[in-house]
């Protein structure tokens, strides 16, 4: 008895260990086989009822007359039955040893395709009538003796197959129709079941060892350097957790990258996703946007459970600033649809757990219409501020983008730095890729640095425009109205070094433009504004002066004039009479309302008025002081179209505030000078020009850190992120155009400067 409850003990513990051994047993090393395709079931059915109504039929029978029926085979005593079908076929059974006749032989009758004998029927024929075919029988058999007359037998056969198939008919096709319906609904075969059904999955795309593994990593990621140690530790964390989580430390839940377009916020996620090695969840802000209602939060929950089950990974929502805005501005509906997806979206990291390794990244460039809530430590730990480069940053993503381009010797990643002042790194792409295009167009063997300059007149001026006709008063016009430009430019201190002043038309709109070489600065004393604002007067200074009247061509200048003194006042409070105060609604808190008294707003307009008109009376007297040289660079654009700073001081000799200053020395037509020192082929991104009435303005990238085309005046939260300088950036003020000459002009210059 003892022994026996041994061994029965002894059998149910190996029992046990063998369900612990099936449940430790991992899914994945269980053979996958191949997915069952529903299409074999349908082909089966087909196939099925082809092989039914086949198997069915009877493949030697044939055709035949009365007329020969009743000659040759009846009267020859040769039928052994006759059989009428449905009141309409008459089927004829021959003797079996009569089908050995050379007649029936002829018609294949006897055997079927098998080998075997064919008991028949053999021949059939129609009838109108039964009774007039019965009639005729009976007549034909009249002489017959009583034991060769044939019985004729009525059976009434249904064709099963025929029946079934007609049954089933309908039914197929609205099978049919309800396959194809469902297709269309899911967008195509490879929808898993449909879009309809699916509605609330989450749409963002899975990069890992199985789904796509991601390769980018912190080597090709330039100009980035703050940034990427910011998130080094996210990324150490990823890979060790026990050596920050052993300590009581816990990782950041979240990581928000801030920065203008084109930065590098999605390359900088993708590099920690390559360098952790781990599953990489990316999807856009506008995927969780949809018009049916739950359908975001739905997705949001969707999102976060799949990334539960490949934890530790990266989320990363691009552009989150689509659904992460903040909530209470919306006064059409009470019920926003983004608010519940947000509100989803808070409940979902808030619930996060670090020692699990889910880490939530989101980039935007407007962090400041973001909700409060998303923003807070427990969310969004970590705010990783991504700027544009400065010099060193664009020469070393400069050294990145040269790799794949197959470039001369003499190219210089540092020049090419100088020549791009507040560039971003997807500008820099592209103008390696122009610079690219260009060489390959004029079936060059490598890029050489002349292109690199093309490449960057392209992307800041636009394409040039060969073949636009103006008329030669027009032209004059637009001659002066730059020659004022680059008067005020060379004479004032503060103003930016010019390095280009051409009439030559590029882009949509602009007719002429000056390129500056702005300094890399953050900060501006009410002295640089003044003369910055002189500059962009010159031009309409120099018409009023020259021709005692002014064109539509200083709109874009007047614009930015008006944005710069109102900035002045309003924002940086640089005006005596206003005080030290800043009207700057970065939050938009005010909405409609100002937050200043009618009072007040029209001391402001007087006071912009007074330093509009201000600096206009000193545009005037310097230019009024400097006709001489104002008309000979008029008279040179109007001979050359191009001038370069080499011109200018031929011409008039050299700026006299340029001691330390690295404006280049162009020596050609294109700004080239090989003999010249290091900074002489600086094309400096800052552009000048003026738009012809009616026609869209163009605006062309700041030669400072900030963003392109910023202004004073603009309110909410730009005005408050942005540094000075992307509130007097520079812009493209279309006024001029060439003709057909200008390339030929442009030769010409170039040969008699070298």
């Amino acid at each position: 008895m003892l022994s026996l409850l041994t061994t029965t003990k002894f059998k149910m513990l190996e029992q046990g260990k063998n369900k612990t051994t099936k449940k430790k047993s991992p899914k994945n090393n269980k053979p996958k086989g191949n997915k069952f395709n529903f299409y074999w079931i349908y082909g089966a059915l087909a196939v099925g009822l082809l092989a039914l109504q086949m198997l069915g039929s009877d493949y030697n029978i044939k055709e035949t007359s009365w007329q020969r029926f009743e000659q040759d085979m009846l009267k020859a005593h040769d039928v052994e039955k006759v059989v009428v079908v449905n009141k309409e076929t008459v089927e004829i059974y021959i003797k079996k040893d009569r089908l050995e006749n050379e007649k029936y032989k002829k018609d294949g009758i006897g055997e079927t395709g098998f080998g075997t004998k064919d008991n028949g029927p053999h021949y059939f024929f129609t009838i109108g009538s039964v009774d007039f075919f019965a009639e005729n029988m009976q007549k034909a058999q009249k002489s017959f003796k009583e034991e060769d007359v044939v019985d004729v037998q009525y059976i009434t056969r249904r064709d099963w197959g025929l029946e079934l198939f007609q049954w089933l008919l309908p039914f197929g096709i609205i099978i049919l129709i309800w396959i194809v319906i469902m297709r269309r609904i899911s967008g195509g075969a490879g929808g898993p079941g449909g879009q309809i059904f699916n509605i609330g999955k989450s749409r963002a795309t899975l990069f890992d060892k199985d789904g796509g593994k991601v390769t980018t990593t912190f080597k090709d990621v330039a100009g980035l350097d703050e940034a990427k140690v910011e998130v080094m530790e996210i990324v150490d964390f990823l890979k060790n957790p026990k050596k920050y989580t052993a300590l009581g430390g816990k990782i950041p839940k979240g990581a928000l990258l801030i920065g203008p377009p084109g930065t590098g916020k999605t390359l900088l996620a993708k590099a920690m996703a390559g360098e952790a090695k781990v599953p990489f969840f990316s999807i856009s802000g506008s995927d969780f946007v949809e018009m049916f209602v739950g359908v975001g939060a739905s997705r949001v929950r969707d999102l976060f459970k799949q990334a539960r089950e490949k934890a530790p990974c990266i989320i990363f929502i691009d552009e989150i600033d689509a659904i992460g805005r903040m909530r209470g501005k919306n006064m059409m509906q009470s019920n926003d649809e983004r608010e519940n997806t947000l509100n989803q979206l808070l409940v979902e990291m808030d619930g996060f757990h670090s020692e699990k390794g889910l880490i939530m990244l989101a980039a935007t460039n407007r962090p400041d219409v973001l909700d409060p809530a998303l923003l807070r430590p427990g969310r969004f730990d970590r705010q990783i501020s991504i700027d544009k480069p400065d010099a060193k940053g664009r020469e070393e993503i400069f050294k990145v983008h040269l790799k794949p381009i197959k470039v001369s010797s003499a190219i210089n990643s540092e020049k090419l730095a100088a020549q791009t002042p507040g560039f971003a790194g997807a500008e820099i792409a592209n103008i390696c890729n122009e610079a690219a295009l260009i060489a390959a167009r004029q079936n060059k063997q490598a890029v050489e640095m002349q292109d690199f300059h093309d490449a960057i007149d392209r992307v800041i001026g636009g394409l040039e425009k060969k073949n636009k006709i103006i008329s030669p008063e027009e032209k004059e016009i637009i001659a002066y109205h730059e020659a004022g430009h680059a008067i005020c430019g060379w004479f004032l201190e503060h103003a930016d070094p010019l390095v280009k002043v051409t009439i030559v038309p590029r882009g949509v709109a602009a007719l002429g433009y000056a390129q500056y070489l702005p300094k890399e600065q953050y900060l501006y004393t009410i002295e640089q504004l003044t003369d910055t604002m002189c500059m962009t007067l010159g031009g309409r200074a120099a018409e009023d002066i020259i021709f005692g009247k002014i064109s539509t061509g200083a709109q874009n200048d007047l614009e930015r004039i008006t944005k710069m003194a109102y900035g002045m006042v309003t924002i940086y409070g640089m005006n005596k009479k206003v005080g030290n105060v800043s009207f700057n609604d970065s939050q938009n808190e005010y909405g409609f309302n100002k937050p200043y008294s009618e009072k007040t707003g029209e001391i402001i307009d007087e006071e912009v008025r007074a330093i509009i008109e201000d600096a206009y009376y000193k545009t005037k007297e310097l230019l009024e002081s400097k006709r001489k040289e104002l008309e000979l660079i008029a008279k040179e654009l109007l001979a050359k179209e191009v001038l370069f700073k080499s011109d200018l001081e031929r011409l008039i000799g050299k700026r006299g505030f340029d001691s330390n200053d690295q404006t280049p020395q162009a020596g050609s037509a294109n700004g080239l000078d090989n003999a010249t020192t290091e900074t002489s082929n600086i094309i400096p991104k800052v552009v000048e020009s003026h738009p012809t009435q009616g026609e869209e303005k163009i605006e062309a990238q700041s030669g400072t850190e900030g963003d392109r085309g910023s202004s004073l005046d603009e309110k909410g939260e730009e005005a408050a992120k942005q540094s000075p300088q992307n509130l007097f950036s520079e812009k493209v003020e279309d006024n001029s155009t060439s003709d057909a000459n200008t390339s030929s002009n442009e030769e010409n210059n170039k040969d008699q400067l070298n």
